[in-house]
């Protein structure tokens, strides 16, 4: 344990300590050094990531298409489970099948809401209004279609997770790719190449958690409260440090800590974003049905802006993949923390994911753009066309704006330090040890995030981000068939009463 809390010391420090170094004898601003540091030594890494071809006139990163192809060939091969298996989610979200002496740390519910606190965020505020702006309304059709496959990626990956955890004596419990990587292809004789694809997801893991699950988000959250309310403009290291302090207090409980806190927080930002936009779609029932009537004209328009058809569908694609994460595999780690016996269940419950984040959540924001006629206004695009749209009908919404973005982040920032946590621990040994180095760590780059111009830190942590997807769709890939024998079997238990009912 000691030698691995000292490797664990020293990947920390990898970067760190030679750019402070060379700081301190250039005299280089570290805001300068670490954007020159990222973008020389990870610019090849990066652009291989995002490689992107040319269709139409519009760029469209391959990665994309690995993941959607993905979830296209999931839902066939599932037999559309996503469709079938509605009904039974939401029977087990209300626990009609949970048994409390189940092996997991946290409910089903808990476990979804953790999931989506990690997903719900600033691609269904921003993410949504780009894909609009650049690609019209017919981009918003796309969208709901990549998540409605999505969903068949989620249930693959969710499930997989449970199934291959490991559950420890004290009753905590790891699992996520880099468990089902490594034990399920070592079932099938390949244990090398599990081990070596659970390496690559572990690793990408924590430089994308680091990233975009925590300096991003922090850094943004300082943006918008400095701008709103006029405070912190000149003291982003005090607001990193409180937030910093918040998030360590809800992170050093562990997973059932922040289950607690996404459970409450997650319905709180549904009501608070999702009923504002609700009541401006009530408000305009009448021109709902010509705001869908934009959606599918201009996804099968010629004439569409951003590259006719194929530009309209890249732009909606891309903001799937980007906003609900299927495939990527980072939500199987939350999924696999539920108490459970049947790891099926979780995959049920999984596949709400993409439907809430994309399906609902970004349809609603699509609708108020494109409702308002704010999708037109030059100039703007991201979270100042989403803004622009609802201040045109409520002129506070700016505040609930800007609160929404924090609770976005800090419920972004408090799953994804579980997502890098458990990789974490894959690589170095669970442990008190190894899990405070982390933790520590996770919460000093939240007020590194707070005081810098991230610049290719950013980039850089969202190809480790989709770095994930690479190594995780080839596990699902190799996984998929003796899942859905799996399936079958549950199906088939379900159906004669076999599963039962607690409630």
């Amino acid at each position: 344990m000691k030698l691995k809390a000292a490797a664990a010391l020293g990947l920390a420090s990898t970067f760190l300590l030679p750019m402070l170094a060379f700081a301190q004898e250039s005299g280089v601003g570290i805001d300068q050094l670490v954007s020159n540091f990222f973008g020389k030594v990870f610019g090849p890494f990066v652009s291989f990531i995002f490689y992107s071809v040319t269709i139409n006139g519009v760029s469209f990163p391959l990665i994309v298409a690995w993941l959607i192809v993905c979830s296209i060939i999931l839902t066939v091969y599932m037999g559309f489970i996503q469709f079938r298996g509605m009904k039974h989610s939401i029977d087990l979200i209300r626990g009609v099948y949970s048994n409390p002496e189940d092996a997991g740390e946290v409910s089903h519910f808990q476990a979804l809401a953790t999931a989506l606190s990690g997903t719900v965020g600033l691609g269904n505020i921003a993410g949504v209004a780009v894909a609009v702006s650049l690609g019209g309304p017919g981009a918003t059709f796309w969208m709901i279609l990549a998540g409605l496959c999505g969903m068949a990626a989620k249930f693959t990956e969710c499930t997989l997770g449970v199934k291959y955890r490991e559950e420890f004596p004290d009753g905590r419990v790891s699992g996520g790719p880099m468990y089902y990587l490594s034990k399920g292809l070592a079932e099938q004789g390949r244990p090398k190449l599990g081990r070596a694809l659970a390496i690559l997801f572990a690793v990408m893991c924590i430089f994308g958690c680091l990233g975009a699950g925590n300096m991003f988000q922090g850094n943004q959250a300082y943006q918008m409260i400095s701008e709103t309310f006029g405070i912190f403009t000149e003291t982003g290291w005090l607001f990193g440090l409180i937030l910093a302090a918040v998030i360590g207090a809800v992170i050093i409980g562990g997973i059932k800590s922040i289950a607690r806190v996404t459970e409450k927080i997650v319905p709180f930002m549904a009501i608070l974003y999702v009923g504002t936009a609700l009541i401006i779609l009530i408000a305009n029932a009448g021109k709902i049905p010509w705001a869908f009537g934009l959606v599918i004209k201009g996804a099968f328009s010629p004439e569409a802006i951003g590259g006719g058809i194929i530009g309209v569908m890249i732009q909606g694609l891309k903001r799937a993949a980007f906003s609900n994460e299927a495939g990527v595999g980072s939500a199987a780690i939350a999924h696999s923390a539920v108490r459970t016996s049947e790891p099926l269940t979780e995959g049920y419950v999984a596949l709400l994911e993409p439907f809430v984040d994309t399906v609902v959540i970004c349809t609603m924001t699509a609708l108020v753009i494109v409702i308002t006629g704010a999708y037109g206004t030059e100039g703007l695009s991201g979270v100042s066309l989403t803004s622009f749209a609802f201040e045109s009908v409520f002129p506070w919404f700016g505040t609930i704006l800007a609160v929404a973005v924090l609770l976005f982040a800090f419920s972004t920032m408090i799953s994804w330090s579980y997502y890098g946590l458990k990789a974490w621990t894959y690589l170095f040994g669970e442990g008190r040890t190894s899990e405070s180095i982390f933790k520590i760590i996770f919460c000093l780059f939240v007020i590194v995030g707070c005081t810098m111009s991230l610049g290719p830190v950013i980039d850089f942590s969202d190809a480790a981000f989709f770095a994930m997807g690479i190594a995780n769709v080839l596990g699902l890939y190799m996984l998929m068939r003796s899942l859905r024998e799996d399936l079958r079997d549950y199906q088939a238990r379900l159906a004669s009463g076999k599963i039962v009912r607690y409630k």
